[in-house]
């Protein structure tokens, strides 16, 4: 099989794993001069760190052979698909050619499982050392690490990557026992605890080989078994205070061909996997817990967001002063960020702070002004019911299209 066709197969294999993001890496060229390759210039698999930088990536598998008959996956054993495996020469040939000529600034390497999980994981650290040591390569790698192997390959591996990433796929033993019966969650748990381990002795001693700088991920699929958004939403919540994960990602399920009975005939709406994204940023980034979210547990609302969802919900907390509430509350305030926050900390220093400058701030007002006063601005007793109204009116549309 030639290169090219190997390449159209494997790429679009990779493209079901959602876990690939570039965020949080060092420079490695920073001090040094000459090598090949930066993991902070500008810039095939676009991802996009937190602030905003585009980041494109050789998206492959090395192969998508699998010893596993995972009910959910499109190159499990039992699948029909073209199959391809890549020689170890020819992803470093391709990371470094597309690299020279500007298609991407780094390589984001999966791999099925084939042999046995260490086999695997010894070609996929063998690639990544090869654009490390033979070619000085030194733009971004993301490895995803296979459970199971030998903890000396997931240290080695994160030596020479940028970020690891260990898939738990579904959010309940029961649920893998039920889609991926030869998957247990256990040596998933032991590799995500032996890159957390690793990640912190690097961290506390500062001369220590640098190990994963931008840290490790994880992917969950939605909508392919029942569990709940809130059962979703716990794992995630445990696996970020467990492992210190940098990022979970939720990939809502495709409909496969020759699927089991057991799968959904249909995939789940493209809105539940974006409302579950945005209640795990509440979770990281704006101190909000599980059960404030969810408190009676059950799926998030697809019509409204759930921050204007805790906000209709706790309407006694609501109006909040802008310019007496601390940042915890500012940060409640449905249509406002953590950036507008920060620049609203700072200009309440200087001035009043009055309506337009909650505007200027760049903060959504079609979403705050119910739930804000200021020096000239104080909302009518309704005015968050009404914004929930024309929110639920207007979102389901948007749920169709997507």
């Amino acid at each position: 099989m030639d290169r090219l066709t190997k390449l159209s197969i494997l790429a679009d294999a990779a493209k079901y794993d959602a876990s690939c993001a570039s965020s949080g890496a060092a420079g490695r060229a920073s001090t040094a001069r000459g090598g090949l390759g930066s993991t902070t210039g500008m810039g095939i698999c676009h991802s996009f760190a937190p602030d905003g930088r585009c980041i494109s990536l050789l998206k492959v598998l090395l192969t998508n052979f699998c010893l596993y008959d995972c009910r959910y996956c499109v190159n499990r054993r039992s699948s029909d698909v073209p199959r391809a495996r890549f020689a170890l020469d020819e992803v470093v040939d391709l990371t470094l050619d597309f690299y020279r000529r500007n298609y991407i600034e780094g390589l984001f390497l999966s791999s099925g499982v084939i042999g046995s999980p260490d086999y695997t994981m010894e070609q996929l650290v063998e690639v990544v050392r090869r654009l490390r040591g033979d070619h000085d390569f030194r733009g971004y790698i993301h490895l995803k690490t296979i459970p199971g192997a030998d903890p000396k390959l997931i240290e080695r591996a994160g030596r020479l990557a940028d970020r690891l990433s260990v898939n738990v796929e579904l959010p309940s033993e029961a649920a893998l026992a039920a889609l991926a019966p030869e998957k247990h969650i256990a040596p998933i748990r032991v590799a995500m605890a032996d890159i957390r381990r690793h990640r912190d002795e690097a961290q506390e001693a500062p001369r220590a080989a640098r190990f994963a700088p931008a840290g490790q991920s994880t992917q969950m699929i939605v909508g392919a078994e029942p569990s709940s958004d809130r059962v979703i939403l716990d794992s995630a919540d445990t696996l970020y205070r467990a492992y210190r994960l940098r990022r979970v990602y939720y990939s809502a399920y495709s409909p496969i061909q020759a699927a089991s009975a057991l799968l959904p005939g249909a995939a789940p709406p493209l809105m539940r996997e974006h409302r579950l994204y945005q209640a795990d940023w509440l979770l990281r980034h704006y101190g909000y817990t599980v059960d404030e979210i969810l408190p009676a547990g059950g799926n998030l609302d697809l019509a409204v967001d759930p921050k204007l969802g805790y906000a209709l919900m706790h309407q006694a907390e609501f109006p909040v002063d802008v310019e007496r509430a601390p940042r915890e509350r500012l940060l409640r305030i449905p249509g406002v960020g953590t950036r507008n926050v920060a620049r609203l900390l700072a200009l309440r220093r200087r001035q009043r702070v009055r309506y337009g400058d909650l505007r200027a701030l760049g903060c959504d007002m079609k979403r705050a002004a119910a739930f804000v006063i200021t020096a000239d601005h104080r909302p009518a007793a309704r005015a968050a019911a009404l914004t929930a109204a024309r929110v639920r009116t207007r979102v389901p549309q948007q749920a169709q299209l997507w």
